[in-house]
């Protein structure tokens, strides 16, 4: 009888345990599981997308530049907008950038190397989009736009190509101090004996003492 009544008080402070706490660890059980099926459904959904993705890049990627500049576009803008958490939005833009520039429409073909300078996810590609805008401005002489965007942020194996178009836009502003420091700087961060790394140095023999 003592085992029993002391059984019985064990079940009843569960009891009243269970009805203080249960329906808390009730819900919190739910959201957990839920949170796990979210996960699962998230990363189902971008595989998904980025087949999706890939499908039409691969058919954006085999126009004709020149040609086919409407179907560029209108494809490029459906990967951007329907699927721009995938790496092939970003690839998407400076296709459909590189095509602008060659069909002479600079405005749009800048937006989209911002849009990618910011939100592409791949760390290349952002650099990539960083380069070749800087590079439309100081074509378009817009020097102070051209080193703004060179200043920003951006992956470390790009360095010496970065320093070496600021070495660029500097010379076109005829400051040769700072395009030589920035061709000299340039020169550490590229790979000796490298094309690009020859290149920066003649455009440094060039400024002279």
């Amino acid at each position: 009888m003592a085992y029993d009544l002391e059984e019985q008080e064990q079940l009843d402070n569960i009891k009243a345990w269970w009805n203080r706490y249960g329906n808390f660890l009730t819900w919190a059980l739910i959201a957990a599981l839920g949170a796990i099926a979210a996960w699962q459904y998230w990363n189902y959904h971008q595989r998904g997308e980025s087949l999706k993705a890939s499908a039409q890049y691969e058919t954006l990627s085999k126009m004709n530049i020149t040609a086919d500049i409407k179907e560029i576009r209108a494809t490029a803008g459906q990967i951007i907008e329907q699927h721009p958490g995938t790496p092939y939005a970003g690839r998407a833009a400076l296709l459909a950038a590189k095509a602008n520039h060659e069909n002479n429409d600079a405005k749009s073909a800048k937006a989209q190397l911002e849009w990618a300078m910011k939100n592409a996810t791949e760390s290349s590609i952002r650099a990539l989009a960083q380069l070749q805008l800087a590079m439309l401005q100081l074509e378009e002489k817009s020097y102070d736009d051209a080193l703004k965007t060179l200043g920003e942020k951006h992956e470390a194996s790009f360095d010496g190509l970065i320093a070496s178009l600021k070495g660029d836009v500097l010379a076109a502003q005829e400051k040769r101090a700072e395009a030589k420091a920035a061709y000299a700087e340039a020169l550490t961060k590229l790979e000796a004996g490298s094309r690009l790394h020859g290149y920066t140095q003649r455009k440094l023999d060039a400024l002279g003492d």
